[in-house]
């Protein structure tokens, strides 16, 4: 290498800009562990960016921008992070996996049609149509302790297929309308 400054290494120059840089990262934070991880990583971003500075340009000046760039980034994303050490947040946004919504559908589905077709037509009716048994019992033409009956046995032979016990809820996570042929909605069909 030569003298000539249009030959030098960029990364050579970054020592001798140290203790400006944390001097004004300390004006930034007010903290100095956090004055000393603002410059080291003003000090990684201008190493993998060092192709980007123009030799013969100002050093000190490219660093200083990349040093408040990255202190304002960093504040701006804390002010969109909620602070959650007890984790009451983060368990609010619990969500199950869609694959296990989708697994149970499937066990739903196959099991579903092996029901005759009036088991079938009782559920879907007084179930995920949401029916009343009334409804129900003058839409096929049956007396209404007929429609009763055939729901009550519906989901007892859905619940035989699905190998279910008592009480058992095998499909939280699933959809209203099936959880409704189930019986298992929390609005309940009288």
């Amino acid at each position: 290498m030569s003298d000539d400054p249009a030959h030098l290494d960029p990364r050579d120059e970054l020592p001798e800009h140290l203790s400006a840089m944390r001097a004004f990262a300390i004006s930034l934070t007010r903290n100095v562990a956090a004055a000393d991880d603002l410059v080291q990583d003003t000090i990684v971003k201008a190493w993998t960016n060092i192709d980007k500075f123009e030799p013969g340009t100002n050093m000190r000046a490219w660093l200083f921008t990349i040093l408040r760039n990255t202190f304002f980034s960093e504040r701006r994303k804390r002010k969109r992070e909620v602070s959650d050490p007890d984790g009451v947040h983060t368990a609010r946004l619990y969500h199950r996996p869609a694959h296990d919504a989708h697994l149970a559908f499937s066990d739903f589905a196959a099991a579903f049609n092996q029901l005759t077709p009036e088991h079938r037509e009782v559920l879907i009716l007084v179930g995920a149509l949401g029916f009343s048994y009334e409804e129900a019992a003058s839409t096929i033409g049956v007396a209404i302790g007929t429609v009763k009956s055939r729901t009550n046995r519906a989901r007892a032979r859905l619940c035989e297929l699905l190998d279910l016990k008592e009480g058992e809820d095998p499909m939280s996570g699933s959809d209203d309308a099936m959880m409704a042929v189930m019986g298992r909605s929390k609005v309940q069909v009288a």
